[in-house]
């Protein structure tokens, strides 16, 4: 999948989960703190947002990043259960060059795998917030080293470690190493639930 492609599936996503809440473009910018005219670009599949932009904009839509590479199934058929490694999509963050590969099935589930490449030196930070659903992340490292830090709290992960929270605070990611990382994410969204009215 080019990149192209990729940035027109981001564009569909973004439009059909806005479109699905009744927010108008506007509303979108002031809940995610992305500029209209970004989130229009985005629509538009005319730029390539980073990864910081995209994590705003799933945390004002509710999602998580993964879901905003999902692809609807087509009309004519079912959601599958099963992903080929050549259709799952690809894509590249251009501020760091941090390449994630969805790895989870068209067929909705709860929890959802993400394969990720971490270039030697780069950083990515998320000003991830307060979701309404409740998500959890874990990180598996495969290959490589890499920092993650949650506010003040930083930890380093080797080959084999793995590292669970919750996606409700800003995170960041580090690799200190001269090679490439590679990590797999799991994130599980639990469903919102309201709280109880006392009578």
């Amino acid at each position: 999948m080019d990149d192209m492609d990729i940035n027109e599936r981001i564009a569909r996503r973004v439009r059909d989960l806005r479109s699905e809440r009744g927010y108008s473009l506007d509303t979108l910018a002031e809940r995610s703190g992305v500029s209209r005219s970004s989130i229009s670009l985005i629509e538009r599949a005319q730029t390539s947002p980073t990864a910081n932009v995209l994590d705003k904009l799933a945390t004002a839509l509710d999602v998580t990043l993964a879901s905003l590479f999902d692809e609807h199934a087509r009309a004519d058929a079912p959601p599958s259960p099963l992903a080929r490694r050549a259709d799952q999509p690809v894509w590249t963050d251009p501020g760091s060059g941090y390449v994630r590969r969805n790895l989870s099935p068209t067929q909705p589930s709860p929890l959802q795998l993400v394969e990720v490449q971490f270039p030697a030196g780069e950083r990515v930070a998320y000003d991830t917030g307060v979701r309404e659903n409740e998500v959890w992340q874990q990180i598996w490292v495969i290959e490589g080293t890499i920092e993650v830090a949650l506010d003040n709290i930083a930890w380093r992960l080797d080959s084999g470690d793995c590292l669970a929270m919750r996606l409700d605070q800003p995170i960041r990611f580090h690799n200190p190493t001269s090679v490439t990382a590679r990590y797999l994410v799991g994130l599980v969204t639990l469903p919102f639930v309201a709280p109880r009215r006392t009578p």
